[in-house]
């Protein structure tokens, strides 16, 4: 096959970091080809440089044989080459038509007013001829997240891309969405587009990828077809040392209640009712996962349980004594850990040290401070300790939490929240962004909590993560909970179900 795309001796150096060292990369025209590596590894500004959003510091790129100076986006969709990122760029307020045509209209005549005729037209024949099956004339508020992702890959093809990057294509769609992306993929390939996929699960690289470029720290480690390896391999290239894929996860009696959730009621941001009337409960020594597709009331929840958001209505209990109002610090104080969802607003002050990081919620205490004096002695020693303890990667206690990658961000977090020893511990999106290293250290973890006799709530969009760790599963689905599935009854085709706002005949227990 011939090369549509070579990139040869791509070197990126931001300020004290070589982002990508003399990598060479190619894709064959008609290939599903991944880019496979660890958080920080360097794929993303490897693409960003193919699409124009950087410049390489050095080396060259070819597209269809010939050298192309790549300035930006703009000069990139004119050399065939689109980009889906992974946070939609969409007009919720505007149809799928209106969303594809905008900024590249059709007119009627004399210029002065769009022919929207033509562009449903025009969208209804690009997405009949690739397989789609969208109806330009639906607005995108209307749509499911899966639909959505359709019109991002649309509008690239509308803009005549033959080559398409899609930068973590399956993080937010249902198990039934995925598999029919990479339907939709394929069929995308059999008409003679190329496609580059950025993302870290294993599973999708094997069923959809044809060939695989693993990066580790900025270099190529190896570029191998799909059919010549397997997923432990995989693994083992992007972090450099065997990894465990799975959990080990053994049968466990559950104790004594330990949060009991009574016919909750909370609102968003706009006013509108997010949770609606929503009852479960966790016991010590287990895992209640709550899955469901991003947006169906999960950051409500949590929000709520935490004593950041307002609760309209319902009662939380937890360890017996009724939080329903507290206020955060109040929560923190029974015992109970949080690990938010997004680690760099929720989770730490970027400009303070590790250590600081480290203290905090229980930064006023001894032996950290004294009449409101910090003891920082005593605060660096716990830092230390903690970085030893859960192998954060990290030249001192004294650097700025800013300067880490996510996974080491992602276990200073955990590290501080184990500390205080949680009688609960609620984990929202734990291992969001995180290569499968810094995923099995998560995992380990939680499951620690749950041999401890601990309760943990665990709220994940990856439902690997969730049949791999949870006791019960419990599908959240419009801001309310559909059903509850044993974990040794669930399968991904009937949490999809769930998730998408079906029914199962059987073996579901209402909440």
């Amino acid at each position: 096959m011939s090369n549509v795309i070579e990139m040869k001796e791509i070197t990126k150096i931001f300020p004290g970091v070589v982002a990508n060292d003399k990598v060479n990369f190619s894709l064959e025209k008609g290939e599903i080809h991944v880019l496979l590596g660890e958080n920080g590894a360097g794929k993303t500004t490897l693409m960003n440089i193919l699409y124009g959003l950087y410049q390489p510091t050095s080396g060259e790129i070819f597209v269809n044989g010939e050298k192309s100076a790549i300035k930006s986006p703009t000069t990139a969709i004119k050399l065939g080459i689109g980009m889906v990122h992974q946070h939609f760029m969409l007009v919720q307020p505007f149809t799928i038509a209106e969303n594809i045509v905008l900024g590249n209209e059709p007119a009627k005549a004399g210029g002065l007013r769009i022919d929207m005729k033509t562009a449903v037209d025009n969208v209804q024949k690009i997405s009949d001829e690739f397989g789609l099956a969208v109806d330009p004339n639906i607005k995108i508020q209307d749509i499911s997240v899966g639909m959505q992702q359709r019109v991002e890959i649309l509008k690239a093809l509308y803009r005549g891309a033959e080559v398409l990057i899609l930068d973590e294509p399956t993080a937010v769609l249902t198990p039934q969405e995925i598999d029919e992306l990479g339907d939709i993929l394929k069929n995308l390939t059999k008409e003679g587009k190329s496609i580059i996929l950025i993302t870290h699960k294993l599973k999708e690289v094997m069923s959809m990828s044809d060939r695989i470029t693993v990066i580790r720290r900025g270099v190529v480690v190896e570029t191998l077809k799909t059919s010549d390896t397997d997923a432990d391999s995989l693994a083992e290239l992007m972090v450099g040392r065997k990894v465990k894929l799975t959990s080990d996860r053994t049968e466990k009696q559950a104790g004594s209640v330990i949060l009991s959730v009574k016919n909750l009621k909370v609102k968003d941001s706009r006013k509108l009712d997010a949770i609606k009337d929503v009852s479960f409960e966790v016991k010590a020594g287990e895992i209640l996962a709550i899955a469901g597709v991003d947006g169906n009331g999960q950051r409500e929840l949590v929000e709520a349980l935490n004593g950041l958001r307002k609760i309209e209505s319902g009662e939380v209990m937890i360890s017996g004594i009724d939080t329903t109002h507290f206020h955060t610090k109040d929560i923190n104080e029974i015992g109970v850990g949080h690990i938010p969802e997004d680690r760099q607003k929720r989770g730490l002050v970027m400009d303070y040290t590790l250590a600081e990081n480290m203290i905090l919620g229980y930064h006023k205490k001894e032996p950290f401070s004294k009449n409101g004096i910090m003891n920082y002695p005593e605060v660096h020693k716990h830092g230390k300790k903690l970085i030893a303890e859960f192998d954060i990667r990290t030249p001192s206690e004294n650097v700025l939490a800013k300067s880490l990658s996510g996974g080491n961000q992602q276990k200073v977090i955990i590290a501080r929240e184990f500390y205080i020893d949680p009688q609960l511990l609620i984990a929202a999106q734990p291992t969001r962004g995180l290569d499968v290293g810094s995923i099995e250290f998560v995992h380990k973890r939680l499951l620690e909590q749950r041999e401890n006799n601990k309760a943990v709530l665990l709220i994940s969009l990856e439902l690997d993560e969730v049949l791999g760790l949870a006791d019960r599963i419990a599908v959240i689905y419009q801001g309310k909970i559909v059903g509850v599935l044993d974990a040794k009854d669930a399968t991904e085709r009937k949490l999809g179900i769930m998730m998408a706002g079906g029914q199962l005949e059987e073996g579901v227990k209402p909440s």
